[in-house]
This record gives C-alpha cells, sequence and structure tokens, in this order.
C-alpha cells in the first residue's frame, strides 16, 4: 500500500504524518488489495480567526476509487471523521460484492 500525504499551504509536523500513517495501516484489515492511499490537508480559506481543517482521503482498489471528505477543527478529528466514513463505504462496498 503506497501513502501519499499532501499539504496545501502549510507543512504538516511529523507527529500528524505519523499519526496519519499508524490510523491508515488499519485498512488492510478492512481490504486487502489497496494500492495507494492519497491523504490531502488543507486549510479552510474562511475570512474567520480560527480556520477549519480539511482532510480528504482518496483510496485506489483495484476498478474502484473511495473519496471522503471531512471538516473540523483539527486535523486529527478532520482526518478520524473522513476514516469513518472510509470504513463504511469499504464495507459496504465488500458486503454488495460478496452477495
Amino acid at each position: 500500500m503506497n501513502v501519499n500525504i499532501q499539504t496545501v499551504h502549510f507543512d504538516a509536523d511529523m507527529k500528524l504524518v505519523d499519526y496519519i500513517n499508524k490510523k491508515l495501516e488499519k485498512l488492510q484489515i478492512f481490504h486487502d488489495h489497496i494500492i495507494k492511499v492519497d491523504v490531502f490537508l488543507k486549510l479552510d480559506n474562511v475570512v474567520h480567526a480560527i480556520k477549519d481543517k480539511i482532510a480528504e482521503i482518496r483510496v485506489h482498489v483495484p476498478r474502484y476509487n473511495f473519496f471522503v471528505k471531512s471538516t473540523s477543527k483539527s486535523f486529527e478529528g478532520s482526518f478520524d471523521d473522513a476514516l469513518e466514513s472510509l470504513i463504511k463505504q469499504i464495507k459496504r462496498k465488500k458486503e454488495k460484492q460478496a452477495a
């Protein structure tokens, strides 16, 4: 599984990158043919003083791509929400294939 983490308009610290990599390892439990995972971390360019953090995850598996996007006040929160959604999508797709 190839993991690509991209940050837009800021540099992520190693703690955040390690957190994301550690969480992404769990994806292989739900699908064993994951080719590539793209993670995009962005700052929402709103006029407010506190900017929302956006996490987008795209997972490539043979013949299918999963994509989720989540926004919250922290990258960890956004990433966790997006990952939960992604896991639900993967489970739903595998159930449909099994039926």
